[in-house]
């Protein structure tokens, strides 16, 4: 199964990416990012580092849900989930990143 990697401009001008399953649901957003090639740099360490379980920080936010952030190997952040219902569905997350980001194909929506 392929997802994808959709590149998108914010509106204060820097780039981002959203990894999306199959169905079209965003499973990863990531950081901004100042230029484009760095968003296409980060892109590649979510293919790169989707597979590793250690790359990925359990976290809970402040309203008590469930998240992930997935890091590089260098350690830092390079994409963040939705808030989840419960750990269960957090682990769900987690293994749709790893099955979908590894083959995904980029669309470049930016300008």
């Amino acid at each position: 199964m392929t997802g994808t990697f959709e590149l998108k401009k914010a509106a204060h001008g820097q780039f981002y990416f959203n990894l999306k399953a199959t169905d079209g649901h965003t499973i990863l957003t990531s950081e901004f990012y100042k230029a484009k090639v760095g968003a296409h740099t980060g892109i590649e360490s979510v293919k790169q580092s989707a597979l590793e379980d250690a790359r990925y920080e359990r976290k809970i936010s402040k309203a008590n849900q469930p998240f992930f952030v997935l890091k590089a190997r260098n350690g830092e952040p390079i994409g963040k989930s939705e808030m989840y219902a419960s750990d269960e569905a957090m682990e769900q997350g987690i293994s749709s990143v790893k099955m979908h980001a590894p083959d995904a194909l980029v669309i470049d929506r930016a300008p």
